[in-house]
């Protein structure tokens, strides 16, 4: 058979890194693994870079193949009878592990000789793990984001049993029917080679181990239900899809594993006046007619303070003031944004007869005398 040479089946070169041949190695093996490849070549492929991959991650091994290429491992009884490299006692559980978990147990080696055991690594559930993290979605009013606050929540999480502390079980022994691996195989001879296929053991559930007396109070699976409240800490100036971490308060880890975290993810109502775009916010003020023209001052009540605001004389509706440092708060940052005011010219629909006398008389002035006027009379001609 024309072997392929190691570098060019990994895609990459001979002055490759090692974590640049692990990565390579990953995503040939995830690609053409057999169990989720199933087109014609898939094996073949799958052992070629398994190959590669136990030969250019031994420095020793790359050492000589670099010296002597393919002569180095010239056994033609090595490796099923393949010739090559004999791969059957590499561990490949680390890379198996991080792209399959816990189910890399259900997938087939499609190796030669003993290389399976090598796959799996050995019973795997026995290794401390993570607790899962969780998330709770926390909706709070306008006010509440920009003045920051403290909430109380209540989940029903699981927690270590505390009669079993957190085993399931007491007086541990070795499980006999896989004989404290997790995991039970059976090997199948085809014309590919051996294909040995392990499953997880029913009697330990992969755990690789039994109890003679089981937890009443937990009923064998070591977690109890529990309802816990924490006090949430909602930042200044939080927005909708911010979240807040709470290290720790996720699914309680196995086998000694650290506790996942609780992340807090908030919905923000919206205020009838005030509009946030990013840290800055808006708002729109109804202005008169003479406070247009003549100018003003305005109180204008903000979160939590108030401010003069200055309305220069002749003044246009739609006219956009700005306010440094008045809008939100950065949740992450500290930095506040700025408030812009729209004026907006709100005209009365009933007038006194004065107002309606004082109007008749200002129509008598010259009230067009504007640049904008000038210029739409001119283009409308």
């Amino acid at each position: 058979m024309n072997k392929r040479d190691y570098y060019e089946v990994l895609g990459v070169s001979k002055t490759a890194s090692e974590d640049e041949i692990k990565s390579a190695f990953r995503k040939l093996a995830k690609k053409y693994h057999p169990d989720l490849n199933k087109e014609e070549g898939a094996a073949e492929k799958f052992k070629e870079a398994q190959e590669a991959y136990a030969v250019l991650s031994n420095k020793e091994e790359r050492a000589k193949y670099d010296k002597y290429g393919f002569a180095a491992f010239d056994n033609p009884y090595a490796n099923g009878g393949r010739g090559g490299y004999d791969y059957s006692g590499f561990d490949f559980s680390s890379i198996f592990d991080d792209l399959f978990g816990d189910g890399a147990r259900g997938f087939s080696s499609f190796g030669f000789g003993d290389a399976f055991s090598s796959f799996t690594g050995g019973r795997g559930s026995n290794r401390a793990r993570r607790g899962s993290d969780l998330v709770y979605t926390m909706k709070i009013d306008f006010l509440e984001s920009a003045k920051g606050t403290h909430k109380d929540i209540t989940l029903d999480v699981e927690e270590d049993c505390e009669k079993c502390h957190g085993e399931g079980g007491f007086d541990k022994e070795t499980c006999s029917n896989c004989g404290g691996r997790g995991v039970v195989s059976q090997r199948t001879n085809t014309i590919l080679g051996a294909i040995m296929t392990q499953s997880t053991c029913k009697e330990c559930s992969g755990s690789g181990y039994t109890y003679k007396t089981r937890c009443q109070e937990c009923r064998g699976k070591g977690k109890v239900k529990t309802r816990k409240t924490y006090s949430v800490e909602v930042p200044k100036g939080i927005k909708t899809g911010e979240q807040v971490r709470m290290c720790g308060k996720g699914e309680p880890g196995s086998n000694g594993g650290p506790s996942g975290d609780l992340y807090i993810e908030f919905i923000v109502s919206e205020h009838p006046l005030f509009k946030r775009e990013g840290d800055d916010l808006h708002l729109e003020v109804p202005v008169t007619l003479t406070e247009l023209v003549l100018g003003t001052t305005k109180e204008i009540r903000l979160i939590d303070t108030s401010i003069d605001l200055k309305i220069p004389s002749g003044s246009q509706s739609g006219d956009v003031l700005r306010i440094k440092n008045k809008g939100m708060t950065n949740a992450r940052t500290g930095r506040e944004g700025d408030l812009y005011i729209a004026l907006k010219l709100v005209l009365p629909t009933k007038l006194t007869r004065t107002q309606k006398e004082l109007f008749n008389e200002l129509a008598k002035t010259e009230l067009d005398d504007n640049e904008a006027f000038r210029k739409f009379e001119k283009l409308n001609k």
